[in-house]
């Protein structure tokens, strides 16, 4: 696998849309910090000329666009509001968005909207059980995750505009696409990647598509779905400061397990431990196991002292592994079952012979 290196951000980027002139696609995969938001903004500021844009990125700064109005005086018509100046809303007024948004957000979310393209704000509504019926509740908040997800889906249904073509996003040239949506688990990741890859290779023709993830299984399904036509990289911060390294892990597999195992080793070390990493880690016992030709996933299981059949960790693995945990709402364990996540992980990586440089806090 070929490394090349670059001193700056603006390097990369510049060096990205050169990719893009081979392959339609590149996917890139990076550990939160090493700079995916701020590569995007790089990538989009080369389009910049004067008002011209040939960039339509989603990132962190896709959510600032909208902004809540929560009615402190009244508490009862609580809006979305939307920035009227982005170019990001070109076809709003004309191009009945609330048709086009709602086929996409139903894939996801049980909540409905109305755009209102006079005030440039977004009201929610929800059915909720009313005895023998429903009722619907107008004008509600929702939360955060049903929040971002709605943007997402906005997202998607102006891409679908640019890929068909349509006048108002004739200006796009590149699609960036940034960790869409925070915290998925495997099943979300695999849908949302999944939607996704079947979009944008509805047609050879259309703008050129850079998808940029920390989420090793989002980016090993877009990978294995839109396979030969992508650029895939490894993004890592290079030995100086401000400087970057591209491994192309195109000709070769991507080791979603390994990149599993980091994940979940920085994690374990924070506390910052979700019910779904119970999900990661039998996924990553599976393919080790699978590697050396353990007969399943409960062999990668080291035993107790006090345990020799593993009955309990294989029953906390069980249990935890297999619920059906929230999109929008990753629960956090609590303390005694990161407890038993941290025994379980830091025996599976001791008892393997995985690269200790991997783990460095765990190097005694």
């Amino acid at each position: 696998m070929v490394t090349a290196w670059f001193t700056d951000l603006p390097a990369l980027a510049q060096h990205l849309r050169e990719e893009l002139e081979t392959k339609r696609f590149v996917l890139l995969y990076a550990y939160n910090g090493t700079g995916k938001t701020r590569l995007s903004v790089e990538f989009k500021n080369l389009g910049k000329n004067d008002d011209e844009r040939d960039t339509l990125y989603f990132n962190a700064f896709t959510e600032d666009l909208f902004h809540w109005d929560n009615d402190l005086k009244n508490d009862r018509e609580r809006v979305l509001k939307i920035n009227r100046d982005s170019r990001f809303f070109s076809g709003l007024g004309e191009l009945e968005m609330d048709n086009r948004i709602r086929p996409l957000l139903n894939r996801y979310a049980d909540f409905d909207f109305r755009i209102d393209t006079t005030e440039w704000e977004v009201s929610f509504s929800r059915e909720v059980p009313s005895g023998a019926t429903t009722t619907m509740v107008e004008d509600i908040k929702v939360s955060r995750g049903e929040e971002n997800i709605f943007i997402w889906c906005f997202f998607l249904a102006i891409v679908q505009l640019a890929l068909d073509g349509d006048e108002a996003y004739k200006w796009v040239k590149y699609i960036y696409v940034d960790d869409p949506i925070s915290s998925l688990d495997e099943n979300n990741a695999i849908a949302v990647a999944n939607h996704l890859a079947q979009m944008l290779t509805q047609s050879d023709k259309g703008p050129r598509v850079i998808v940029s993830t920390h989420h090793v299984l989002f980016f090993n399904v877009l990978c294995n779905e839109i396979k030969n036509k992508a650029h895939r990289h490894f993004l890592k911060n290079g030995a100086a400061l401000g400087s970057y390294s591209l491994l192309d892990t195109t000709a070769k597999p991507f080791l979603h397990h390994l990149a599993t195992l980091v994940e979940l080793h920085e994690v374990q070390v924070s506390g910052a431990l979700y019910t779904h990493h119970f999900n990661m880690m039998r996924r990553a016992m599976e393919q080790t196991a699978n590697f050396f030709g353990l007969e399943d996933w409960k062999a990668c299981i080291k035993a107790a002292d006090d345990d020799p059949e593993k009955t309990l960790y294989k029953r906390i693995i069980d249990l935890m592994s297999h619920g059906d945990y929230s999109l929008y709402e990753p629960r956090e364990m609590m303390e005694e079952n990161k407890a038993h996540f941290r025994t379980i992980f830091r025996q599976f990586i001791a008892g393997h012979p995985f690269n200790p440089a991997l783990f460095p806090s765990e190097a005694k």
